[in-house]
């Protein structure tokens, strides 16, 4: 028999936008939660922008359902206090204060629903100068160090390759959130978590906040290579044009990695004799492991230092990814869609319980794919379910209503982040 999933039976009010909250949202859905993606009439701002959108929205809203709802109507908010009523936790990313215009601020929320769990992401935090501030993840890297100490020395700072903030945040939240939601098991009380990106991104850079500390040197761009370790993390580039990345900073391992490479000799010499040593002299130190790896390929070179003990690994593209025997055999990529839906791969949940993954379900909603049918589970009758439809108060794909909705600019339920 499965066992049922985690968060089996709690319901979960999705008003995210884009990547922070929305990936929260399927966190708590792939551990079985029912979550609502709640959309204004126009849905997620992420569904306007093209492929770079559309990526996102079906990357990080698996297994919710959607309804479409103007908060700016009657109907809309009265629709809004019922779905309140039956949830246990409300995620969004609202910047501070739209979510006090909405009346989807914690204080708000909680006041009526002591047992709720209130899960926000902003930007910049609520208590400081830039609390009302716009906040994006290449604004989080830029100003909280990942962009000053990426890229290479001579170079311009680079942005991480992926939207990291907004994931590192999405992570963060999920784990407030499952902490709320434990305690709230213990004491009866909701509570309000928040999290913002600068906070994940400072997070993130723990050990090198301690490093300049203890080191009293400020971190710097150095491209590939560990600042205080040598070799680490150090780019190697093989006989046939491929890429590879070592350590070998232990005193053992640095003279495995000699070995294997036919310079026993290297320990010995007083320039790579100590840790502090090697990295003074990392060019010297590069240029030996070019010498003797740029001999091989990429396979041939992995192998020789895997069979040494040696840390090391291929850099490779996406492409490369997809017969990836490892990943295979995690179960890791499911495909979602199908039945008429347009079908994709995705990552799923990135841990196993029991050995067993949680499946990931539906595939990511259309704006207000599920409006007809969670107002048919609030006790709505068909006939007020068509009246709001009608009046605007709420959409669903197929109405003519929702058609001209969704081509207004709202700022109705998640229809802003401002």
């Amino acid at each position: 028999m499965t066992p049922q999933a985690p968060l089996a039976g709690l319901r979960v009010l999705d008003f995210g936008q884009y990547i922070a909250a929305p990936g929260a949202g399927q966190n708590l859905a792939d551990l079985g939660a029912d979550v609502i993606k709640v959309e204004g009439p126009g849905g997620d701002q992420a569904r306007h922008i093209g492929a770079f959108g559309e990526a996102m929205v079906l990357a990080n809203n698996r297994g919710k359902r959607s309804i479409a709802v103007d908060l700016r109507t009657a109907g809309g908010a009265a629709v809004l206090r019922d779905l309140l009523g039956t949830a246990d936790a409300v995620l969004h990313n609202f910047r501070h204060g739209v979510d006090r215009r909405l009346g989807l601020d914690p204080a708000t929320l909680l006041a009526a629903h002591p047992r709720l769990v209130c899960g926000t992401v902003t930007g910049f935090g609520t208590r400081g100068p830039s609390a009302t501030r716009v906040g994006l993840d290449i604004a989080a890297q830029a100003e909280f160090g990942v962009m000053e100490l990426t890229g290479e020395p001579d170079g311009p700072p680079q942005r991480v390759g992926f939207a990291v903030a907004d994931v590192l945040a999405a992570q963060a939240l999920t784990s407030g959130v499952l902490a709320a939601l434990l305690a709230r098991e213990r004491t009866g009380c909701g509570t309000h978590v928040e999290t913002s990106l600068m906070e994940a991104m400072v997070h993130a850079q723990s050990s090198t906040w301690v490093e300049r500390r203890l080191s009293g040197t400020e971190p710097t761009r150095r491209g590939n290579g560990q600042a205080l370790a040598a070799p680490a993390a150090d780019l190697v580039r093989t006989g046939d044009g491929g890429w590879i990345v070592l350590s070998a900073y232990l005193p053992a391992k640095f003279r495995a990695l000699c070995e294997a490479i036919g310079r026993p000799e290297l320990p010995d010499d007083p320039r790579f004799a100590t840790n502090d040593a090697r990295v003074r002299n990392r060019p010297a130190l590069l240029a030996a492991l070019h010498d003797a790896l740029g001999r091989r390929t990429r396979p041939e070179a992995l192998r020789l230092l895997r069979e040494a003990g040696v840390v090391s690994g291929a850099v490779r593209r996406f492409a490369e990814l997809v017969d990836d025997a490892d990943l295979a055999a995690s179960g890791l990529i499911t495909a979602v869609g199908g039945d008429g839906r347009t079908a994709y791969t995705a990552p799923g949940a990135p841990f196993s319980l029991g050995g067993e993954r949680h499946p990931c379900g539906r595939p990511a909603p259309a704006a207000g794919e599920h409006t007809r049918e969670l107002l048919a589970e609030l006790g709505r009758p068909p006939a007020e379910i068509g009246g709001l439809l009608r009046s605007g108060a709420v959409a669903a794909p197929g109405a003519a209503e929702a058609a001209e909705s969704a081509a207004e600019p709202a700022e109705s339920a998640a229809a802003s982040t401002e």
